[in-house]
């Protein structure tokens, strides 16, 4: 289910003018549904060198997925066909789970409020938690 894109090795997706990169990818990116598509456009680029092809997927790119998905994304996995994320809403509050369902697309946000990484990282891992 991922679809392909073209990265700066200093970061950021080649935006639709082929020109610029973009810190986030968004739908304004260039975006291919197979390696060779993307490798086509590559081999047109002046400095082919200084990008890399990348897959994007609901694991690596989750609030491309998920636009309800909000926050600084710290980990993700997969698991009974949902994404699980380590979410910070915002710089310095409390982390949080939030489930993704791949099918539905929704976003649900675990009431649990965790203080520090380490005791989110810990429910994470051992997935301890009601889906």
């Amino acid at each position: 289910m991922g679809i392909f894109a073209l990265q700066s090795i200093a970061g950021g997706f080649l935006d639709e003018d082929l020109k610029h990169f973009n810190k986030v990818f968004d739908d304004w990116c260039v975006q291919f549904d197979s390696l060779e598509d993307a490798q086509l456009i590559l081999d047109t680029l002046e400095q082919p060198d200084t990008v890399k092809i990348v897959e994007i997927t609901p694991l690596s790119y989750p609030k491309y997925f998920f636009p309800k998905l909000q926050g600084i994304i710290h980990a993700t996995r997969e698991y009974e066909g949902k994404i699980i994320c380590i979410v910070e809403p915002q710089m310095g509050m409390s982390f949080r789970i939030a489930v993704c369902d791949m099918k539905t697309k929704k976003v649900r946000m675990l009431r649990t409020r965790y203080k520090s990484a380490q005791s989110v990282e810990g429910v994470f891992a051992n997935l301890s938690f009601e889906l």
